[in-house]
């Protein structure tokens, strides 16, 4: 036996319930973890809302650190005794999780279980957005909203080494002062930021917006975008954000619009190698520092997205069974 957290139905975070549930049994190709740490993420709080649709009973969390507990049929790459992560688990909010083998990765030496449950989703994701959605040069200015959560804090450093110029917003003044220690150059509230934008760039605006926000940022994303610039819209903490009518794209200057979500830019082995090594890299060596916000044991995961959700966070949410 082992214990799991369990949503019944859709709801709020007072759905999510400790139960002892059956270990799970890897299936061929398979790997059991024994969770070390499992990362909290706004995709959690949207399945446990039933903003996506989920069956129930549902355990939510798809990443997650550990050490491998079992292997199934037909694994090859792993054996008892390793130590993995994933963006891609299986219920991950639990002692022990399932994980297929091609979407575990190897956790390098010298990063902890914490750092590595911190850094599948939110590292890979700070990736893809900045090397593929689109792909940052060093004469770039990019805004970045929430600078200080999970995702923001990474994605300033991978920038910043990167050499663009990155302006970031938060919502209060510790918030701005952790966005200013991972090198973000301007560091702005939200109210007005679009015209702020426009001071700093002297009126060109940004080749590219980061909004992880949603509802409450898109309109002054878009105004903050240069002519042919891109609203990278991949996330909605403030909510999902309103139908858009296409001419608003025109009005604006001819802007790209994309909405990405990582298991697109996660294709083959190659591309997840690639990705991973790179981040997971620059953490073992120091370049990325990995800031863990808070920490709650898997019976509180209920108190972790209500503090996720009442943006109370910064940095990573870990939950530790």
């Amino acid at each position: 036996m082992t214990h799991a957290i369990v949503a019944r139905q859709a709801g709020g975070p007072e759905v999510l319930a400790y139960e002892e549930i059956e270990r799970p049994v890897p299936g061929p190709g398979q790997l059991l973890i024994k969770v070390g740490a499992a990362g909290v993420n706004f995709i959690d709080t949207y399945k446990r809302s039933g903003t996506y649709k989920v069956d129930y009973p549902f355990t939510p969390g798809s990443e997650a650190a550990g050490t491998v507990e079992a292997a199934g049929d037909g694994v090859s790459g792993f054996v008892p005794g390793d130590r993995v992560a994933t963006a891609e688990g299986i219920n991950c909010y639990a002692g022990y999780a399932l994980v297929d083998e091609d979407a575990a990765l190897p956790v390098p030496a010298g990063v902890d279980d914490f750092t590595a449950a911190a850094l599948p989703l939110q590292g890979i994701t700070a990736h893809y957005l900045m090397n593929s959605t689109f792909k940052v040069e060093p004469d770039h200015t990019v805004l970045l909203h929430a600078g200080a959560g999970g995702v923001g804090l990474l994605l300033i450093q991978l920038l910043k080494a990167r050499g663009a110029e990155v302006i970031t917003t938060v919502s209060t003044d510790e918030k701005e002062q952790l966005a200013l220690d991972a090198g973000a150059d301007h560091v702005l509230r939200y109210d007005g930021f679009e015209g702020k934008v426009r001071d700093i760039t002297s009126g060109r605006g940004a080749d590219v917006v980061y909004d992880g926000v949603g509802k409450d940022t898109f309109d002054g994303s878009l105004a903050a975008l240069r002519v042919r610039g891109m609203l990278v819209l991949f996330g909605a903490a403030s909510g999902p954000v309103p139908p858009v009518d296409p001419q608003r794209l025109n009005a604006g200057g001819s802007l790209f619009l994309t909405r990405p979500t990582m298991a697109h830019y996660l294709r083959d082995a190659a591309e997840r190698r690639w990705r991973a090594e790179e981040v997971f890299g620059a953490a073992a060596n120091g370049s990325l520092k990995v800031r863990i916000g808070a920490r709650y044991p898997l019976s509180q995961a209920r108190k972790a997205h209500e503090d996720l959700e009442g943006r109370r966070t910064t940095g990573k949410v870990i939950l530790v069974p």
